[in-house]
């Protein structure tokens, strides 16, 4: 095994991190992040009133989401340590969710980003039609 310098130990161990570079587990936590799923309810749970939302919350906040992709979206989420979960036994089962330290850091640049798209949508909508007309 060749013996390394310094110099290109340190140049290798910033290359583990390239989110450029297609193997990099960086550019895998990107792709779940860019996820529409994510966003919302990381913006949804960001603008709850007490930090936490239930299940049903969730769902009835976010138009569209269907139960499996809700469900599938906040177990990545609690995996990635980004959304806690926590059960209250009652009848009928209490299940809150929350955003951890790590999350709501996230969660921060997220609702920017749904926030920019609230307020470009119109202009962007006018250059695509723009586009396409001349396309």
């Amino acid at each position: 095994m060749a013996t390394q310098t310094a110099a290109a130990r340190r140049e290798e161990a910033r290359a583990a991190y390239d989110a450029f570079v297609k193997e990099c587990p960086t550019s895998q936590l990107l792709a779940r992040i860019s996820d529409k799923w994510v966003g919302l309810v990381l913006s949804a749970l960001g603008e709850a009133e007490d930090g936490s939302m239930r299940y049903s919350e969730l769902g009835r906040k976010i138009p569209g989401v269907s139960q499996k992709m809700l469900t599938q979206t906040l177990r990545s989420l609690e995996r990635d340590g980004i959304v806690t979960r926590s059960v209250t036994a009652s009848v009928p089962v209490r299940v809150d969710y929350r955003l951890t330290e790590l999350g709501g850091s996230l969660g921060c640049l997220l609702s920017s980003v749904k926030r920019w798209a609230e307020n470009h949508f119109d202009e962007v909508s006018t250059h695509r039609r723009t586009y396409d007309e001349g396309h």
